[in-house]
């Protein structure tokens, strides 16, 4: 799917950079495409502008901060947050600024980090209830760009035929290739898929589930929410629940960032962040290594339209589906390359 081909994707929020970065100053960041810079403001709220000052066209990402007010750093011409050019340091004192602006994007704080759409959300950000909660904690596992689509990652996330292959060096069991059938209800926000799986349980992964027995269960709520975002849900016997959020933020056609955070029931004692972080990010490089290794733009071989023959794919063929209604319903031409 070319993203960026696809105005209606400019109407989400994405996660773009995480909040402690900004603390340091300007961050660029790609999104769809477009050159956009963040900040944070006096008030300590992100700011997103395009990253281009209106004087000479230098990246404002090359400049500093003077209170929550950015600063281009090739002639010193300063903005606002919503991108009003408020000083000109070469004007004559008592002389008022052009009415200048660079344009600005929506942008919130939400789950340590700084969420931008380009235009009008379509539908607000969906809800972490455990995200402060007593008895949880949040863990930043990682943000890390990837050579390949948002859409591909999605479908992968749901995919568990791949499993046993993929993450045969970690919890996949080639001994039980055939995937545990899901139950998916599709709702508002895009659909969830329910299922119980046994996995391998490595030393490695002893004190992330819980027990030190060599299989144990998953019990699996995944969420997907429109267009990128998915939650795992996961419970194990011991109680322990491991709570894996995944945002998919386009960059360009082909390449996307990968947020990745972590909520858990217990605490570092239990297993260290240290151990989390080491043993989730096996798992995703699995993940990326063979995501690499497709097609960032068709989703399956329309040659052979083979996976109509495979029932895991469904959650794949329900998201373009509903992708291809919305992007239809609010008027994008550029729609066919969802099936390319």
């Amino acid at each position: 799917m070319l993203t960026t081909q696809q105005k209606t994707m400019r109407r989400f929020w994405y996660a773009t950079v995480a909040l402690h970065d900004l603390a340091a100053g300007p961050k660029p960041f790609r999104l769809m495409g477009e050159d956009i810079v963040l900040f944070l403001d006096a008030d300590g709220a992100p700011a997103a502008l395009r990253d281009r000052c209106c004087h000479r066209t230098a990246k404002l990402s090359k400049g500093w901060m003077d209170g929550g007010d950015i600063v281009c750093g090739y002639h010193g011409w300063t903005y606002d947050r919503t991108g009003h050019l408020i000083n000109i340091p070469q004007l004559e004192p008592g002389k008022s600024a052009p009415s200048f602006q660079v344009p600005s994007y929506r942008c919130q704080a939400r789950y340590g980090y700084a969420w931008v759409a380009l235009e009008e959300p379509l539908i607000d950000l969906f809800d972490i209830p455990e995200d402060g909660a007593p008895g949880y904690r949040r863990i930043f596992q990682f943000y890390d760009q990837w050579q390949t689509a948002p859409l591909r990652l999605m479908e992968n996330s749901f995919d568990n035929a791949h499993f046993s292959f993929v993450h045969r060096a970690t919890f996949g069991n080639t001994a039980q290739p055939r995937p545990s059938k899901y139950e998916i209800v599709e709702t508002a926000y895009g659909f969830v898929a329910t299922t119980v799986i046994d996995i391998l349980n490595p030393p490695a992964a002893f004190r992330v589930t819980g027990t030190t027995a060599p299989t144990t269960t998953r019990t699996m709520n995944n969420h997907w929410y429109l267009p990128f975002c998915r939650r795992l849900d996961m419970t194990y016997p011991s109680g322990i629940r491991h709570i894996i959020i995944n945002c998919a933020t386009p960059i360009e056609d082909g390449k996307m960032q990968l947020v990745q955070l972590l909520y858990r029931n217990d605490t570092e004692a239990d297993c260290s962040t240290e151990e989390l972080i080491k043993w989730d990010s096996a798992i995703i490089t699995e993940d990326r290594e063979i995501l690499e290794a497709t097609d960032p733009d068709a989703p399956l071989d329309s040659t052979q339209r083979a996976e109509g023959h495979m029932a895991s794919d469904r959650p794949g063929i329900i998201m373009r589906k509903r992708l291809l209604a919305l992007l239809t319903e609010q008027g994008d031409k550029e729609v066919t390359k969802l099936y390319a």
